[in-house]
């Protein structure tokens, strides 16, 4: 009798791990044709609905009093010579960060539209984060050194997760009223 339940033990488990392996294909992808059916997998389903991110990516933190710089208006923009092709808005919730972003313009495609229309698989793009610290400090009754801060980086390839060696882009900032700082995030 042991046999047969450790047999069936063995099913189930494998019938939940393939269901949630083809919701991580799908939400890869971007499919949702597939609806999962076991309950674990469904919650794991409806998790990755609220996890899901643009391909770029920002964490802003407040040197001045160590914390996340929450509701910090940012613009993304994106670059074709030395003007401006497309913008998007977002606020820092309240960890600091920005996971998605709203396009400025209804015409204005989405990120990962954007970066999947590429030509070559590592074409380059180039494209700008503006914080808006100088409000964001004033609200706040500090003084800052900076109206604004801009930070532009190069984004090499069409921006699917894991395919053609693509890697997500992060743009962490240290920032203070007097000074901030940047990397490449991961």
């Amino acid at each position: 009798m042991e046999n047969f339940d450790e047999t069936a033990l063995h099913e189930k488990q494998r019938g939940i791990t393939e269901d949630r392996l083809t919701l991580y294909q799908r939400q890869i992808t971007g499919s949702i044709e597939h609806r999962p059916t076991s309950t674990s997998a469904l919650t794991i389903h409806n998790s990755l609905n609220v996890m899901a991110r643009d391909p770029i990516t920002c964490h802003v933190l407040n040197t001045l009093t160590g914390t996340p710089a929450a509701n910090l208006p940012c613009t993304l923009s994106l670059f074709s010579g030395t003007a401006v092709r497309d913008t998007f808005h977002a606020t820092t919730d309240s960890d600091g960060r920005i996971k998605n972003w709203v396009p400025s313009s209804s015409s204005t495609e989405n990120i990962a539209t954007i970066l999947g229309s590429l030509p070559e698989a590592d074409a380059k793009t180039h494209w700008s984060i503006r914080f808006e610290v100088g409000p964001w400090f004033e609200s706040q009754g500090i003084e800052s050194f900076w109206p604004e801060v801009e930070v532009k980086f190069t984004v090499r390839g069409r921006g699917v997760e894991g395919q053609e060696g693509w890697r997500h882009y992060h743009v962490p900032v240290l920032l203070g009223p007097w000074s901030y700082s940047t990397y490449r995030g991961s």
